[in-house]
């Protein structure tokens, strides 16, 4: 099985002032279909870094990246733009939503990046808002919602497109033990329906149950 997103051997580095900061050395990390990984480690350990050079919106000073079999090195901004828009779902802490739009706004909002007619918009769109159980929730603005509702429509926006790849950057760190639970628990059912990766970064030790595979960063390095 190809694996939908591919690191070999990368590092990343920043500079920092006068100094330049080595934030990834020498990882490498495979990520299957249908996968959900979750990324752990101390703040600093490199999770961030790690989750944009998957997602596409970072690239690395050296090593391999591959989508879906893709070799990713020297993709111009154009061609990377287009496959994220295309391969990769983003979900983060802050639920990322847009407040002046409802929550079948934001869902849509992906689908007509990419083209579609608004037939298939809105069929797609209302698909994956009933999928996440907020059927009749859709006219709503985020700020009508509850932080668990927000985490939802943000999950639907980020799977409307089947993507190949689902970032998510600490999705439960808003969020209640009850609702969190719940979250990675629909997180964990959609991706695995849609034969999605997942690749969640948490500081919380109970979503890693509910992932199929652990990793845990450590200055720049996987443990």
């Amino acid at each position: 099985m190809t694996p939908a997103v591919r690191l070999d051997k990368v590092d990343k580095s920043y500079r920092v002032g006068e100094a330049r900061v080595l934030a990834l050395r020498g990882v490498s990390l495979e990520v299957s279909p249908g996968e959900m990984v979750a990324l752990t480690g101390p703040s600093g350990s490199g999770k961030s870094t790690l989750l944009n050079l998957c997602g596409l919106i970072d690239a690395p000073d050296r090593g391999t990246r591959e989508m879906s079999g893709q070799v990713v090195n020297g993709a111009s901004g154009a061609a990377l733009t287009r496959m994220r828009r295309e391969k990769v779902g983003f979900i983060f802490q802050g639920f990322n939503l847009v407040p002046v739009m409802t929550a079948y706004d934001n869902v849509e909002y992906p689908l007509l990046l990419l083209g579609l007619s608004a037939a298939e918009r809105k069929k797609k769109a209302m698909e994956s808002i009933s999928r996440v159980g907020l059927a009749g929730f859709e006219r709503r603005l985020p700020d009508a919602l509850s932080g668990g509702q927000r985490q939802r429509v943000a999950i639907a926006r980020a799977l409307v497109k089947s993507p190949a790849l689902v970032i998510a950057d600490e999705p439960t760190g808003n969020l209640d033990s009850a609702t969190a639970a719940q979250i990675v628990d629909l997180l964990r059912e959609l991706t695995h329906e849609r034969g999605a990766a997942a690749v969640v970064a948490t500081h919380d030790d109970r979503m890693t149950r509910y992932c199929d595979r652990m990793v845990r960063l450590v200055d720049g390095v996987i443990q």
